[in-house]
C-alpha cells in the first residue's frame, strides 16, 4: 500500500537585528513592486492581443528592466524575489478568468502584509537560525553573519529535508517564517466510538462523550484585556480629536506609540484565542475517534445578528473546523458535516420528538417523555447519531 504524503506548515519567529529588519523590508518592497509591475503589464498585453503573457516572458522583461540605471536598486534583492512575485501576478491574473478567485488588486504599501519568497533549494535552516539569500554579498565571514537570522524557537524546523514555499511575513510587530514539509501518512489506531460536537456561545464546544471546554472570552485574563483595548481606543481617539486641524487629523508621535500597544494588544488577543482553539482541537483528536460529526454553520448569516455578531466573530467557528478538517485527515479521522436545516438541539435524544417552539433561551431541554437534559449536550449526542447513520448509509451504498 503507497502512503499518502501530507504537507504541514509551520509558522517560526524570527528575531532580526536592525541591519536584517532593514534588508527584510528592502526584499518585502521590491517583491511588491515586481508585483504591481508584472500585474500592470498582464492588463496591457491583454488590452491590447487579448491574450496572456506567461511568466517567462515577463520575467525576461522585467531583467532588461534591471539594466536600467533608474531601475539599479532592484539588482540589491536576490533574483528568486522578483522572479517569484512575478509568477504569483501571473497565477493570480489567470485563476480570475477560471472563476476560482476576485480580479487581483494592486498591492498597496500601506494595507498589504509585507511579505516575500526564497528559494526552497537555497535556504538553509540550523536549530537556532536561518540563512536568507542574498543578504551579504561579501565572502567575508563577518559580513556574511548578515544572512543568518535567529529563531524564536529553537529546533521546530526540521533540518536536511526538502522545504515547499518558504515565505517571509511581517504581521505589523514581528517577522515570521512559514516553510511547508512534507510527512509520510502515518497509520493510526481509532476507537469505535465516534464523537458529535456541539459550537456555542454559552460553551465553545459541547461534546457527546461528556467533554466541554468554556469560553476563553468569559475568563477573567481575556476581559482585562478587552478593558485595556476599550480604554485604549477611547484615548487615542480623543487625542485625534484634540490635533484635528480643520477637516484634517493630525497623527502626533504620541498617537503613533498609542497605537503600537493598540496593535500589540491586538494581537496578544488574537493569539491567545487561536491557541485555545489549537488546545481544543488537539485534545479531541488525541482522543483517537472513529469520526467526527459537526454541524454545518451559517456563521456569514448569524453575524447579521446585532445582539450576538461579536460574540460569534470571536468565538472562531470556522476557524475552529478548518483546524478540525486538516488535524483529522492527518490522523486518518472522518469528518462528517450535518445538514445545515438539522435540529439538533429541538430533537430529543431519547424519543425522537421534535419540539418546533424552542427558543434560544431555553438552555434545558424538557420532553413529554420526562427526558430532561442540557440543550447542547442533546445536540453533541444528535450529532453523533447523525454521524452513525450516514456511515451506515455509506457502508450499504
Amino acid at each position: 500500500m503507497v502512503k499518502k504524503t501530507l504537507i504541514k506548515t509551520i509558522w517560526v519567529m524570527l528575531l532580526p537585528n536592525n541591519k536584517q529588519k532593514t534588508k527584510l523590508f528592502e526584499y518585502a518592497n521590491t517583491a511588491r513592486f515586481a508585483y504591481n509591475w508584472a500585474l500592470g503589464r498582464e492588463k496591457e498585453k491583454y488590452k491590447e492581443s487579448g491574450e496572456f503573457t506567461s511568466d517567462g516572458e515577463l520575467r525576461k522583461e522585467f531583467t532588461q528592466l534591471k539594466k536600467m540605471k533608474k531601475y539599479d536598486w532592484l539588482n540589491k534583492v536576490s533574483n528568486n524575489v522578483t522572479k517569484q512575485a512575478i509568477k504569483d501576478a501571473c497565477n493570480a491574473y489567470k485563476r480570475f478568468f477560471k472563476g476560482l478567485a476576485d480580479f487581483p488588486k494592486l498591492k498597496s504599501r500601506k494595507h498589504t502584509t509585507p511579505s516575500f519568497y526564497q528559494d526552497c533549494l537555497k535556504i538553509q535552516f540550523t536549530d537556532t537560525q536561518v540563512k536568507i539569500e542574498g543578504f551579504a554579498t561579501s565572502k567575508k565571514k563577518k559580513k556574511q553573519k548578515l544572512n543568518w537570522i535567529r529563531l524564536a524557537e529553537h529546533g521546530r524546523i526540521p533540518i536536511d529535508c526538502k522545504y515547499i514555499n518558504p515565505r517571509i511575513k511581517y504581521d505589523g510587530i514581528n517577522w515570521w517564517i512559514t516553510v511547508g514539509i512534507a510527512y509520510e501518512e502515518s497509520a493510526a489506531s481509532l476507537s469505535n466510538e465516534g464523537i458529535g460536537i456541539d459550537l456555542g456561545i454559552k460553551d465553545l464546544v459541547t461534546c457527546s462523550d461528556e467533554h466541554k471546554y468554556l469560553n476563553i472570552n468569559k475568563t477573567q485574563k481575556v476581559k482585562k484585556l478587552e478593558k485595556q483595548k476599550r480604554r485604549l481606543q477611547r484615548s487615542i481617539s480623543r487625542r485625534y480629536e484634540k490635533n484635528k486641524k480643520g477637516e484634517c487629523y493630525c497623527k502626533t508621535r504620541n498617537i503613533i506609540k498609542s497605537e503600537k500597544k493598540l496593535l500589540k494588544l491586538n494581537h496578544r488577543l488574537a493569539n491567545k484565542r487561536q491557541n485555545y482553539l489549537h488546545q481544543t482541537t488537539s485534545s479531541i483528536i488525541k482522543r483517537k475517534p472513529s469520526f467526527i460529526c459537526l454541524e454545518d454553520w451559517n456563521v456569514s448569516g448569524m453575524m447579521k445578528n446585532k445582539h450576538l455578531s461579536k460574540e460569534i466573530q470571536q468565538q472562531g467557528f470556522y476557524e475552529f473546523r478548518r483546524q478540525m478538517e486538516y488535524k483529522s485527515e492527518w490522523n486518518k479521522i472522518q469528518v462528517i458535516i450535518a445538514d445545515r436545516f438539522f435540529p439538533g438541539s429541538k430533537l430529543c435524544s431519547c424519543c425522537g420528538r421534535m419540539k418546533k417552539d424552542l427558543k434560544l433561551s431555553d438552555r434545558i431541554y424538557k420532553c413529554e417523555c420526562g427526558n430532561v437534559i442540557d440543550r447542547d449536550y442533546q445536540a453533541a449526542l444528535n450529532l453523533k447519531k447523525y454521524g452513525e447513520m450516514f456511515l451506515k448509509q455509506q457502508c450499504a451504498g
